[in-house]
């Protein structure tokens, strides 16, 4: 194990390379990018064996150390799962280059020609969790928007998430681009975390985290660079008096149980009052396996459940457990989610126009669906190839983050000669 003057001391060579390939990144053509992402696609699936053995060995480990299932399922991989991982780089690779775009130009009375033109954000630090496909992902995302990337993963992955950050560092090389422009952090110690959090040195430009409430928190109350703040998934979903029922049964029964370690998984589950959709649905959450916490109220109609408590309404499961409770129309619904909702993801089920469209302008979360499962908070199912993470802050970037929101701009203007008078 590396002792803290050794990790300092790496930390900071690791920032400053990074910051030293970022300069390159940022002037790097839309073509060769392309070439190096393809390259690293298909190096993702020429190993995938080592990739899946070096799983194993995190997998082992993880129920050794008696890791939730909800936390296995986020760890694991299997040829399924790197598919996914070969499919979305591809589809990064595709995307348009934002780096260079003119996003808005303007003429002055002057003669002065404005532009204002995206430009990549320079060195990012990703700080995630238990998820190796997040090494692909994020790695993708930062090359493609022109930044380069230090990726901290978590211990409980290390080995899983080297190998494909080797996959990557070879598409890099193939490309004849610096492997300095997607680095790991080769300790599991913290203390890692701690001199990305104080920037190295200057070198990192914004810190992503990617994980649980106490990772999360920690990085926000410590970071001394900006940070896209990506929280727990406390998504609710309402079912109006108006729905389809069958409609609804499919989209809560998807949105709670397709994958329940994911942080678009629903938590819980509102119900009008005046419907005749709760009894159906909760026959279909509890035949699909999916534990009930409900109010008193809901117990009475249906005794296949336990009591909730006010921590439940606050609580992100990840696992096959939801909070129910029934609301008088929109309104409770909206006064319930305002109280607890994470302003991750927030979803109604309804065919009242006016409902829907009071749901969608007074709950301020990053991404609100219609008639649609929360599984698809998504940057892949977003059109983004893949995502970052969900932002569920408000400044700069906000939902699924891709290579746009990976970006800034300057502002350029060009003239004849003018001078202020």
């Amino acid at each position: 194990m590396l002792d803290n003057t050794n990790i300092t001391e790496i930390m900071l060579e690791i920032g400053a390379r990074a910051k030293q390939a970022s300069i390159v990144l940022a002037n790097t053509p839309s073509k060769k990018k392309h070439t190096a992402l393809l390259a690293m696609a298909d190096a993702l699936w020429e190993n995938r064996q080592t990739i899946l053995d070096a799983n194993a060995i995190d997998m082992k480990a993880g129920r050794e150390n008696k890791l939730s299932a909800s936390f296995l399922d986020r760890l694991e991989l299997n040829e399924e799962r790197i598919q996914g991982m070969v499919d979305g780089m591809r589809a990064i690779a595709d995307l348009p280059d934002p780096v260079g775009e003119i996003i808005a130009e303007w003429d002055r009375p002057n003669g002065l020609h404005i532009e204002r033109v995206r430009t990549p954000l320079g060195v990012i630090g990703v700080i995630f969790e238990s998820r190796p496909n997040v090494t692909a992902d994020a790695g993708a995302l930062c090359f493609k928007s022109g930044n380069a990337v230090i990726l901290r993963g978590g211990s409980d992955g290390f080995n899983s998430s080297n190998a494909i950050h080797a996959c990557l560092v070879a598409g890099l090389e193939k490309a004849g681009l610096p492997v300095a422009a997607i680095q790991m952090v080769p300790t599991t110690d913290r203390a890692a975390v701690g001199e990305m959090l104080r920037g190295l040195n200057g070198n990192i430009d914004v810190i992503v985290p990617r994980g649980g409430k106490g990772l999360v928190g920690r990085v926000q109350e410590e970071a001394r660079v900006p940070v896209f703040a990506h929280l727990e998934g406390l998504c609710h979903i309402y079912v109006d008096k108006s729905a389809d029922l069958d409609m609804a049964v499919a989209i809560v029964v998807n949105s709670k149980l397709r994958r329940t370690g994911i942080c678009g998984a629903a938590e819980t589950l509102l119900v009008d009052r005046n419907s005749d959709q709760l009894l159906p649905i909760l026959t279909a959450l509890t035949e699909a396996g999916c534990t009930l916490h409900v109010t008193n109220e809901v117990q009475g109609m249906f005794a296949n459940s336990e009591l909730a408590t006010d921590e439940d309404w606050a609580k992100e499961y990840l696992d096959s457990i939801i909070s129910v409770k029934l609301v008088d129309g929109i309104g409770e619904a909206i006064e319930h989610i305002n109280q607890w909702s994470s302003n991750h993801t927030d979803a109604i089920v309804s065919e009242d126009d006016e409902a829907t469209t009071r749901f969608f302008n007074e709950i301020d979360s990053a991404i609100l669906l219609h008639n649609a499962s929360t599984q698809f908070a998504d940057g892949g199912e977003f059109g983004m190839g893949a995502e970052i993470g969900i932002a569920t802050g408000k400044m700069h970037a906000r939902g699924p983050v891709g290579v746009e929101q990976l970006t800034s701009f300057k502002y350029c203007v060009r003239g004849t000669g003018q001078i202020r008078p």
